[in-house]
């Protein structure tokens, strides 16, 4: 019989790990791996991050400080604009006595004067690690390739790996068990949050339902690698644009922004297609459980995709989810640095 532990989380509950789980990472070799996409990792890998993150936020609760990444220096490079991701990535490192710098675009030669190539062996020889949100995949794939240190993918246009280990953190958190959950996602089904979202669901036997408009369904390749690895994890891979038969019985509702960055132009297309999207009370009611708990990975826009009384009211963990985005990500870099 696998033995557990216990440990507090914030909210007063006991959040059950297993104990194993202490050495697992060590034997698994996790040291020096890249997290470029969430689908990377196996079933194990992560919930040994998981685990870690549980036992890290407990750690915080508890006031113990330790400086596991004294000596160590992470390159933060930044194409895009960050709130919740740049403060989880610059807190959990300082805090463990690491240097983090950074980056951006503007700072470094990012594929100008100087090829993205030699840029990461560079930034290998001086760094201990390297985050990197921006808009392509490719970039990322590259600094990982050419670097020789852990690359974490922070955000790109097609994934965002860390964004999906703080959702899943979070429901854990709620209901302790997650295989055979509900999730749906509701609006834009093609983002890159929804595309990690149905990945990481997919390796941890949660149900997903993607509730979207036809010409935003999340794009094939996703949904092909997801229905794949539910096969073994026994989940529920489902796409719709029924707003009440997608959302029924669902555990968990999940929203993000209409329009996202680098897309403006399509703002006034994109209202037009998602408001009926709109997650109110009268959605909410339309899952015919009470317990049901409403996601959002921020920042929101109150009123367009998500109205305030859902989003500030009782069943709202963004607060918690938002939270957890540093725990997942020091727990990350704790096995892989």
């Amino acid at each position: 019989m696998e033995k557990h532990i216990e440990i507090p989380n914030d909210n007063g509950r006991q959040i059950r790990i297993n104990e194993k789980n202490k050495e697992l990472a060590r034997a698994m070799n996790l040291k020096g791996r890249s997290f470029l996409n969430i689908s990377d990792f196996t079933e194990q890998e992560l919930r040994a991050i998981l685990d870690t993150a549980h036992r890290v936020k407990s750690e915080r609760t508890q006031e113990l400080k330790y400086m596991r990444f004294a000596s160590k220096t992470l390159a933060m490079i930044f194409e895009k604009r960050s709130t919740r991701t740049r403060c989880a990535f610059e807190t959990a490192f300082g805090e463990e006595g690491g240097h983090p710098v950074f980056l951006t675009k503007d700072d470094i030669h990012l594929g100008e004067k100087e090829s993205l190539e030699d840029t990461s062996r560079v930034l290998g020889r001086m760094f201990s690690g390297i985050v990197f949100r921006g808009y392509k995949q490719e970039t990322v794939e590259t600094l990982s390739k050419f670097s020789g240190i852990p690359v974490y993918n922070a955000l790109t246009d097609l994934f965002h790996p860390t964004q999906a280990l703080a959702d899943i953190m979070t429901i854990e958190e709620e209901f302790h068990t997650i295989a055979g959950r509900k999730v749906v996602y509701i609006g834009d089904g093609r983002n890159n949050v929804a595309h990690s979202l149905i990945q990481g669901c997919a390796i941890f036997g949660i149900n997903i339902t993607t509730v979207t408009p036809k010409n935003l369904f999340p794009h094939d390749s996703i949904m092909n690698e997801a229905r794949k690895t539910a096969e073994k994890s026994g989940a529920s891979i489902r796409i719709t644009d029924d707003i009440e038969a997608g959302v029924e019985n669902a555990d968990v509702i999940y929203t993000d922004v209409w329009v996202s960055m680098g897309e403006e132009a399509h703002k006034e297309e994109r209202i037009r297609l998602l408001k009926p999207y709109q997650v109110n009370a009268g959605l909410m009611a339309k899952t015919k459980k009470s317990e049901t708990i409403f996601l959002h990975c921020l920042p929101a826009v109150k009123g367009m995709e998500v109205t305030q009384d859902v989003i500030d009211g009782p069943a709202s963990r963004a607060w918690d989810q938002a939270e957890n985005r540093k725990h997942t990500i020091k727990s990350l870099m704790l096995l892989t640095m």
